[in-house]
């Protein structure tokens, strides 16, 4: 592959082609946009007079713009100084010491948001999928700092909102009423939190999650960390709750750890009820059990990625890189060969795309002009080779990557002494 351009030397604000393009599937082509969409897709021919207002590519990789299933863009500490990470024994002294650590003196929330969508722009994300606390003690004071930065950027990066109980739905005194104001407010989803790990109640959570759902006309999307058959008990509850509900399509469910550690008749029938009725997973390559992408797949279940925390409390690390996350996940998977290397870069592409209901999504004639290039000659060297990006584009329009270190803060070094 020749040596892509610097996209922010003489590249248009909205560029009329993007030449010399090598597409997922290997072929080399140009790709004609216009108002704001993927007008044409037709075979490169070397040589051929640059059209106006092109960029040349190079031969980089183009690829629809990555989507990042799930993240919690106000939980960040991304735009303020390094805060050191707090351990703690379990999923309650976790929460408990999160909450303590906001109550202190920070940088706003839609700062800190704005930093992390910043970066994630800057890397070739286009859609992101963030849940935002809703508890008795933050109510919807994070949502609506969270609407503002989805305002912010509306031009740079589709955000969507679930509005998350992140202390607990029957436990937590007030947060059904919460969650359905911040619905009425403009949160997208509504999410839930380990119906049987944490509140003790599987029923009693899925029917407030679900009945507020189908009230709002709203999507589920709820964070399951119960282990064994304790979690896929759940999965399969959550099932039968989107079947009877028709809302195939239209949940997911987030980590799901369980289905990396149980035997393969509990999963093999925990799976069946997900792929028929239509419940998808999303991973972030977890440290513990990771569901298996693949055996999934085979049962029709929609397997996608998420970055999850990115330098919070809750995790130190993260980069917001999506790419860096299908190779997490792949090694966490053991993928090596070309065609599983795609399979993890789907769920970072379509697969997401699809989860979220990204309809008018993908590298083809007719959808939205959300794309990146990378220096890469092809998708299992994207995922593996941690690949800079060359050129984003979001509506049509550049937008990236120029700023992809912009969301951290300034560093002067103290002054040396000498005697």
């Amino acid at each position: 592959m020749s040596t892509p351009p610097t996209p922010e030397v003489g590249v248009p604000d909205a560029p009329a082609a993007l030449v010399g393009a090598v597409l997922p599937d290997g072929r080399h082509a140009d790709v004609e946009l216009r108002d704001g969409r993927v007008h044409a897709i037709r075979d490169h021919v070397p040589g051929a007079p640059l059209p106006a207002h092109a960029v040349h590519l190079g031969g980089a990789l183009l690829l629809p713009a990555l989507v990042d299933g799930h993240a919690h863009l106000d939980k960040t500490f991304l735009g303020g100084p390094w805060q050191p990470h707090r351990a703690t024994a379990d999923l309650r002294e976790q929460i408990a010491s999160e909450r303590a650590a906001r109550r202190e003196p920070t940088v706003p929330v839609a700062e800190r948001a704005a930093a992390l969508a910043r970066r994630m722009v800057a890397l070739g994300t286009g859609h992101v999928r963030s849940h935002v606390d809703i508890d008795p003690d933050v109510k919807l004071d994070g949502l609506h700092q969270l609407l503002a930065v989805r305002e912010e950027f509306a031009d740079r990066l589709g955000i969507q909102l679930v509005a998350f109980p992140q202390s607990g739905v029957v436990t937590a005194p007030g947060v059904a009423d919460l969650l359905d104001a911040a619905l009425a407010e403009g949160a997208d989803l509504i999410g839930g939190l380990d119906p049987a790990g944490f509140d003790g109640d599987v029923d009693g959570q899925l029917d407030i999650v679900f009945g507020l759902a189908e009230r709002h006309g709203a999507g589920i999307d709820i964070h399951l960390h119960d282990g064994g058959t304790t979690g896929t008990a759940q999965l399969r509850a959550i099932a039968d709750h989107t079947t009877a509900l028709g809302l195939s399509g239209k949940v997911a469910v987030s980590h799901a750890y369980c289905l990396g550690g149980v035997d393969d008749d509990e999963l093999e029938r925990t799976a069946a009820a997900l792929g028929a009725a239509g419940v998808a997973i999303m991973t972030n390559g977890p440290r513990r059990s990771i569901p298996p992408v693949l055996r999934l797949r085979e049962h029709g279940v929609r397997v996608f990625a998420g970055s999850d925390n990115i330098r919070d409390a809750w995790w130190p690390f993260g980069t917001a890189d999506m790419l860096e996350r299908a190779t997490i996940i792949g090694l966490q998977s053991g993928f090596a060969t070309d065609e599983e290397l795609y399979a993890a870069a789907s769920l970072v592409t379509d697969e997401a795309a699809a989860a979220l209901g990204l309809a008018d999504y993908g590298l083809r004639e007719g959808a939205r002009a959300d794309l990146v290039a990378v220096a890469a000659g092809g998708v299992p060297e994207a995922v593996a080779a941690h690949p800079r990006r060359v050129l984003v584009l979001h509506g049509g329009r550049v937008v990236g990557p120029s700023d992809v270190d912009a969301a951290y803060p300034s560093f002067t070094p103290a002054p040396s002494h000498t005697g």
